[in-house]
């Protein structure tokens, strides 16, 4: 096979393949291990040289099918609790196929007003679930760090502005550090964001009054009053380890009181908006400058997928715009080209399949989910708690339980070493996935329930496989 227009007539055909395979693929998740190790040879079939003649589209698609749904980690299923990631809704999955094959130029209005008013829309609707108020602007990103991105350069603009400075255009060179502060609940996220502003990962100043990491508010208002006010604040909805937040409000009013910007990371914590018994850990949010978060944690859209919103919404396009190219136009208020609103120039219509599942679901749709998702978190809590080999390490607060195995007859002294060992044996296994960490000097187990598919079976059969296999690493 050589030019792809010989297949024109049958470009259809490679994604029949994938079609024919999904519904099997998909029904088998619940029953799958999550990651087979025994398959990983199969990856070897995908290397090789880059071949003279191809060996056609479906072929080739059926080549990566085959290997891909026999071993990949199956991390749309409902027992992947590493790190924080979601699934992909039926909706959301259909709707990036959608994406996919109408393959849109996302980034401006010209190549595709489809994508545009869709991003408008979404946008709005998204607001409207996290209880932002509709006057705030807003861009899609990729991922919950160039959300940050775009956050911060807009908090960066505004700060520079304060020195006479146009950032975007001058650069940085003369102007002193910008003050970024925040509690020990803060992401790497955000250091990786204010490295790549090149304002410095290290540059940022925390302020916790435990080792938990909770914020000391007098402290940081100490330090607000030292810089003049004009810095920024980073307030952390959700943290990685236990689901801890900052008190957003608290910060709000720190903000104000010094005319500091307030930058939210919700990255999968502004979802506590939407159920009325974690309401309160949000409230405040609405008085931010910018808000971060992603779409493929709790919203189970498919990767990537992040939003970043703020209050003037005139900030990112300082931040990003005014590119001074004749053959770029100009956009309005209903002709939005999102390519100057965000760091990324070329950009696919990753809107779609947040349409999709929005309009599948609706706002009760996720408040199910995310309620869902809470009583499966607490439940696994009070496993733990009711297990005589595991310790449960902070109360369960959203979607993360925190704990460790803590088998009677170990020494203190030996328990990190123990959970890294467990850690990796569990990774091994493969019927169910959750890595460990680090809190408070400790080596544990934070898995995330917020899987779309996650019932409170999924996490028995975690603490059942973590107990099985902890007995076996201690005889």
């Amino acid at each position: 096979m050589s030019d792809p227009l010989d297949e024109r007539d049958i470009a259809g055909a490679p994604l029949a393949v994938v079609a024919r395979a999904a519904e099997p693929y998909l029904a088998s998740l619940p029953d799958r291990p999550v990651h087979d190790r025994a398959q990983d040879p199969l990856l070897d079939e995908l290397d090789g040289p880059l071949p003279d003649t191809g060996d056609g589209a479906v072929a080739a698609v059926e080549r990566l099918v085959r290997i891909g749904t026999r071993a990949a980690t199956h991390s749309s299923g409902p027992r992947f609790f590493h790190f924080v990631v979601g699934g992909s809704t039926p909706a959301a999955m259909a709707g990036d196929w959608a994406a996919s094959l109408l393959d849109q130029a996302a980034g401006l209005w010209l190549t595709s007003p489809l994508a545009a008013r869709a991003e408008t829309v979404v946008l709005r609707w998204l607001k409207e679930l996290f209880g932002l108020p509709p006057g705030f602007g807003g861009v899609l990103t990729p991922s919950a760090t160039l959300a940050h991105v775009a956050g911060l350069a807009a908090a960066r603009h505004w700060w520079a502005a304060g020195h006479g400075v146009d950032v975007a255009s001058q650069g940085l060179a003369g102007l002193p550090a910008m003050p970024v502060l925040t509690s020990g609940l803060v992401h790497v996220s955000t250091r990786k964001a204010l490295q790549i502003l090149g304002c410095g990962r290290d540059t940022l100043r925390t302020f916790a009054r435990d080792d938990a990491g909770r914020v000391d508010l007098e402290a940081m208002d100490a330090a607000l009053a030292g810089a003049g006010g004009r810095a920024v604040i980073v307030a952390n909805l959700g943290e990685v380890n236990t689901g801890d937040s900052d008190p957003i409000a608290e910060l709000a009013d720190l903000a104000e009181r010094h005319g500091a910007w307030l930058h939210v990371d919700g990255a999968f914590g502004l979802f506590a908006a939407l159920s009325p018994r974690t309401a309160h850990l949000a409230q405040g949010v609405e008085r931010a400058d910018s808000v971060t978060a992603d779409g493929h944690k709790w919203l189970n859209v498919p990767y990537e997928s992040g939003f970043s919103f703020v209050r003037d919404p005139a900030s990112l396009s300082r931040a990003f715009g005014a590119w001074g190219a004749a053959y770029l136009p100009d956009a309005d208020e209903e002709r939005i080209n999102y390519n100057m609103l965000g760091p990324e120039s070329s950009r696919r219509a990753r809107a779609l399949p947040i349409w999709a599942t929005l309009r599948a679901y609706g706002r009760d749709g996720y408040r199910e989910m995310v309620e869902r998702h809470l009583d499966v978190a607490a439940h696994l809590g009070g496993l733990v708690e009711a297990a005589p080999d595991l310790e449960l390490l902070a109360p369960v607060r959203l979607c993360i339980a925190c704990f460790r195995y803590r088998p009677v007859g170990v020494p203190e002294e030996r328990l990190d070493e123990l959970n890294a060992r467990l850690g990796e044996a569990l990774l091994a296994d493969g019927r169910v996935y959750a890595g460990t960490s680090t809190y408070r000097g400790m080596t544990v187990f934070r898995p995330a329930p917020l899987n779309w598919r996650t019932t409170k079976s999924d996490v028995e059969r975690l603490v059942d496989v973590l107990r099985e296999l902890g007995a076996r690493l201690t005889g």
